[in-house]
């Protein structure tokens, strides 16, 4: 059953196994299904194992609380039919799951154990279209999104596509014909290719986030 609000559909791009440098937390890529945007979600360890675990069909000797929760759900005779991160309150992320049973209301829960608990029944993922308009983002560089592991392969990007920065500098062209605020994007860029490649994801959408204010001035 698909979600009949204002949502977007999106699979996990991949999942980054090292904790990002200044909070600590691993982060998880949700990319949407008919597009190119990301959001990354900064998840704790345990969830990011779980979501690894499940990613990759190793099945643990003993069951972890997602594989629990799943047996107690089925156990009951209900299943998941798809989930929905909602709502992005105060720099935090909130989901809710939707069961098969109409008699349940949605159910509150944190992104990651949502997004885990959609992987063990193989449901859909679905962001609030106004989080994907809000911290949604095209990265210039698809390989410096990910570190190169087995969750998922992003597309390369093809020359086009490295052509179409409008301040990145041309051949023979020098910074001198470049505005002080167009020089102040350039370097904003660099320092998020740079966050993005040490995978530190919560500086990279604070960056992104200046990049786009000063470009929509820049424009106006």
């Amino acid at each position: 059953m698909e979600n009949s609000q204002d949502t977007i559909q999106v699979d996990i791009f991949g999942l980054s196994l090292t904790p990002s440098i200044s909070g600590g937390g691993y982060a998880i890529i949700l990319k949407e299904i008919s597009g190119n945007r990301r959001i990354p979600i900064i998840i704790g360890q345990y969830e990011a194992q779980s979501i690894a675990l499940e990613l990759e069909g190793i099945k643990p000797p003993r069951p972890l609380t997602h594989d629990l929760l799943k047996e107690v759900i089925d156990t009951f005779g209900y299943s998941v039919n798809y989930i929905t991160i909602n709502e992005l309150r105060d720099s935090t992320f909130y989901a809710k799951i939707k069961f098969d049973s109409s008699s349940i209301e949605e159910m509150d829960a944190r992104p990651s154990d949502a997004i885990a608990i959609a992987l063990k029944f193989s449901a859909p993922i679905y962001v609030n279209s106004d989080i994907m308009d809000e911290v949604g983002f095209i990265p210039e560089f698809d390989e410096q999104i990910l570190p190169k592991d087995d969750f998922g392969e992003g597309d390369s990007a093809s020359e086009s596509d490295l052509s179409t920065d409008p301040y990145s500098e041309k051949p023979g062209e020098t910074s001198k014909n470049l505005t002080n605020q167009e020089k102040k994007i350039i370097q904003l860029k660099s320092e998020l290719d740079e966050a993005l490649t040490k995978e530190d994801y919560e500086k990279a959408a604070s960056l992104r986030d200046e990049i786009k204010k000063m470009e929509i001035s820049n424009f106006n």
